[in-house]
């Protein structure tokens, strides 16, 4: 008997340690930490409001969905509504262990609104006026008791409420009528303060609000999870009095609700000091906080043409895309915007076709955006280069201003191989951020670029299969190409628009018109990765990536297939890189001498991210008759560079028989995009070859061949040092030369007399140069010259001149606005002097910079930063 009382006893003691231990477990509160979270069905997310990114925290962490989500000030935990069991609310701890409390008072379902107040009262409601107050307050003799049904004043179509610390009331926003409520916990009276100016228009469910210590309340659009900020809402008192602005880019959700501690501050972007003061990598007006304020634009700026887009992500189509893009410049074409043909809608539009003979022009939209018009700007060259069979492509203007485009193309082997975020990043685009936007009930990833030129993107990418034995459409969209479904057909559509609002009415759109020809009856997506490269460059044997890790992850794999040059084989690269949990790292990885490089960066969890970069690619025009091209090598250069020469990597041989031309051409950037060489006065290099060979140089802003600028050398059998003076190329005007657009070389050599012969040139060690060397006795002439090299500069660069006194100078940096934004002094000595520029946050762009002393005597320099 005493052995089974002590046997009985120690089991009670177990028992009793096991029920502790879980107390505890479940005893972890937030103790309100900055981040808001968002409750998205049963999984939770962290959400930095700065940013706008995220990254799941908890998944399935009770069985029923969880709603009317709130931060509890009284015990630190946050609180929701259950759909199962009915009538029942749960306890979230920080370890998202969780304790279900059933409240009989409750009705159902519907509850979907809640917020819990300063002394721990959970005011919960559905639809209708009818709210329900609960007692949370672990102090009161009443705890996790219901305390009273009220009912407001008039009734609200909102979808989450929050308090206010400041002033103890309660505020939320109204779907379709955009209206800011404030509403008085003590009585339930609901006051209208006006339409909140930056979401006039929209059409959205605001499922999650917040608050922060100042009382800014932040609101979450469930279709795009665009957050948008109200300030100092205490204040307000009528539309005139409401400061609303974007804020920033977060995930969608079409169930959402949010939670967060409303005395915890919000890091805010200071949009006018150069400095990062949130901390999420972007300065001043890159950050979407700045939208509108000071000196920065309303991001809505005008977008680039589909006619410019289609560019295949992939190494194999480099030198074919470089074929196009030189034909259109040996051609002079130009897309023209007024000769284009107008889109009208007919009709037939939004009727299912007879027989299921549909086009793509079918499924791109018209006056979704009520877009003043759309033009067609099909960029019908990429047929027979790339993968696609069909193509079909739309500009929408408004005020003369493209600011959307929908690029559609029909593949048959799979899907089309080109996405906007996996090329432009390496070729001086970034990705501002990536996360989903909820078009249709479904989740799709959605990126905001910003482009070189300073313009932001906002980017949907999907493709639509035929199933069913062509009864049904599937839809899928990855961030990834190689998760789409090979060797089958795919209508592709990649949307862009300058504008997240318009980019849901687009995406939507075509969504609509592919379900009216055949019905949708299945979505493969994808989700975003966790972990991306912002931005990116090639320099000098390396790779120069700012990588944003959005989810604390403390190493990711990086696997690359790289090419030395266009005709060598490929290597393989893998390297772990240490993010060590920081939000944003900026590294290099050393590469050696590349031409182009498709690589992966990975958890080996989450969505990896993909990228590819081809640098300016080398290319041969031996399209004419009677040319036919024995051998074409691409080499590495093997000499070093001046500092202040403008390299063109790689060295090119070329032998042929023609009875025509055959020429060889290097793009100076993968886009043919133009490059000011203006910094330069001489072109130098060293080759050998059989006889004449004429240089020209393409010059983006001309578009009559012969008005090019060219120049004629003669190639002998040895090697011989060439150097070419600027200023002595001619065309066929008496112009002088003017290199502030240069697009592509191109080195021709003609049969003479139309008789077939063959033709050889090797040309190596190809720059553009600052030939005119000063001497230290001419300080006169040097005061008023500065020069810079790097230029274009990626990581740092250095600026050279000479003085004739010690004196303490100061080196000013302006932006193309004439903006202040860098300043550094530096004590000059007699003779050569130097000064260092680390780029640290400074974005890409055209720079100017200045030196200020006492007579005020040196030129302004301009400094390009990639």
């Amino acid at each position: 008997m005493n052995t089974l009382y002590t046997l009985k006893n120690q089991l009670l003691l177990i028992v009793l340690a096991l029920l502790s231990t879980n107390i505890q477990a479940q005893d972890v509160p937030f103790n309100c930490d900055y981040n808001a979270y968002l409750f998205q069905y049963n999984d939770v997310y962290a959400i930095d409001l700065a940013s706008g990114n995220s990254y799941q925290v908890a998944a399935d962490v009770t069985p029923g969905s969880i709603n009317a989500a709130a931060y509890n000030p009284a015990d630190g935990f946050i609180w929701g509504s259950l759909s199962t069991p009915a009538k029942s609310i749960v306890r979230i701890g920080k370890d998202f262990n969780t304790t279900t409390f059933y409240i009989d008072e409750l009705p159902t379902n519907g509850r979907y609104v809640g917020d819990v107040s300063a002394d721990g009262i959970y005011y919960l409601k559905g639809g209708g006026t009818t709210f329900y107050k609960i007692d949370l307050n672990p102090e009161s003799t009443n705890y996790t008791q219901h305390q009273s049904t009220e009912t407001l004043s008039q009734n609200i179509s909102i979808h989450d409420w929050a308090f206010n610390a400041v002033d103890g009331q309660i505020y939320a926003v109204a779907k379709n009528s955009n209206i800011l409520y404030r509403i008085n916990p003590d009585n339930g009276q609901v006051l209208a303060l006006g339409e909140v100016p930056i979401l006039s228009g929209l059409n959205y469910t605001f499922g999650a609000v917040y608050f922060d210590n100042e009382g800014r309340f932040y609101v979450s659009a469930n279709e795009t999870g665009t957050i948008y900020v109200i300030q100092a809402v205490q204040t307000v008192q009528s539309t005139d009095d409401i400061e609303s602005n974007l804020f920033a880019f977060g995930p969608s959700s079409s169930s959402n609700d949010g939670a967060r501690c409303p005395t915890a501050p919000v890091l805010q972007e200071i949009c006018d000091n150069g400095i990062d003061d949130d901390g999420d990598g972007l300065i001043d007006c890159e950050d979407p906080s700045c939208s509108g304020f000071g000196m920065c634009d309303v991001i809505a700026p005008p977008t680039s043409s589909s006619n410019a887009g289609g560019l295949e992500s992939n190494n194999r189509l480099s030198e074919q895309i470089n074929a196009r893009n030189f034909k259109r410049a040996k051609t002079g074409y130009k897309f023209d915007v007024n000769k284009a043909p107008r889109a009208v809608k007919g009709l037939s539009y939004a009727s299912k076709s007879a027989n299921s003979t549909f086009t793509l022009q079918d499924f791109v939209p018209l006056t979704t955006i009520n877009e003043d018009e759309a033009i067609e700007a099909s960029p019908s060259d990429l047929i027979g280069i790339t993968n696609a069979t069909e193509i079909y492509a739309l500009d929408y203007l408004k005020n003369n201003n493209p600011v959307a485009s929908v690029l559609a193309l029909k593949t048959e082997n799979g899907v089309y191989e080109h996405t906007k975020y996996i090329c432009d990043r390496l070729l001086g685009a970034e990705l501002i951020s990536v996360s989903t936007i909820d078009i249709n009930g479904q989740q799709f990833i959605k990126s905001i670029i910003k482009n070189e030129d300073g313009t932001f993107e906002f980017v949907l990418s999907l493709s639509a299969k035929v199933i069913n034995n062509e009864a049904n459409f599937a839809i899928e969209s990855h961030w990834n190409l190689d998760q789409y479904e090979e060797n089958v057909t795919f209508y592709n559509f990649q949307i862009w628009s300058n504008t997240i609002d318009d980019l849901y009415l687009l995406g939507q759109e075509v969504l609509n018109l592919l379900n009216i020809e055949k019905s949708i009856v299945s979505y493969n997506n994808s989700t975003p990765p966790t972990v991306f490269v912002r931005k990116g460059g090639y320099t000098n044997g390396g790779l120069d990536l700012q990588i944003i890790n959005t989810n604390a992850t403390q190493s990711v794999v990086l696997d690359a297939g790289y090419r030395s040059t266009e005709t060598e084989a490929f290597e393989n690269l893998n390297s772990t890189i240490n993010l060590n949990g920081n939000y944003i790292t900026n590294l290099r990885v050393e590469t050696g001498n590349l031409f182009d490089i498709g690589f992966r960066i990975g958890d080996g969890v989450a969505t990896p991210d993909d990228l590819f970069m081809s640098d300016g690619p080398w290319g041969i025009d031996d399209s004419q008759d009677g040319t036919q091209v024995i051998n074409y090598n691409v080499t590495t250069n093997t000499t070093e560079f001046e500092s202040t020469d403008y390299p063109i990597e790689r060295n090119v041989e070329l032998e042929a028989t023609t009875s025509s031309y055959v020429a060889a051409y290097r793009a100076l950037t993968p886009r043919f995009k133009a490059v000011d060489v203006t910094e330069y006065n001489s072109f130098q290099f060293s080759a050998s070859g059989t006889g004449n060979l004429e240089i020209t140089f393409v010059k983006e802003s001309v578009t009559n061949w012969e008005a090019q600028f060219k120049t004629t050398v003669v190639l002998t059998n040895t090697v011989q040092d060439y150097t070419i003076d600027i200023e002595d190329l001619e065309n066929n005007t008496l112009d002088i030369a003017e290199l502030n657009d240069v697009v592509t070389i191109v080195f021709t050599m003609v049969a003479e007399n139309g008789v077939s012969t063959t033709k050889v040139m090797n040309l190596n060690n190809l720059r553009f140069s600052q030939t005119a060397a000063l001497s230290l006795n001419n300080y006169n002439s040097k005061e008023a010259t500065l020069s810079v090299y790097p230029n274009p500069m990626s990581t740092h660069a250095t600026i050279e001149f000479e003085y004739n006194q010690t004196e303490t100078l100061q080196l000013v940096m302006y932006d193309q606005l004439g903006k202040e934004i860098y300043k550094k002094s530096f004590d000059a000595v007699p003779g050569t002097n130097s000064i260092t520029i680390n780029r640290e946050n400074l974005s890409s762009g055209l720079y100017f910079c200045k030196i200020v002393n006492n007579q005020n005597n040196f030129n302004p320099l301009k400094l390009i930063i990639n």
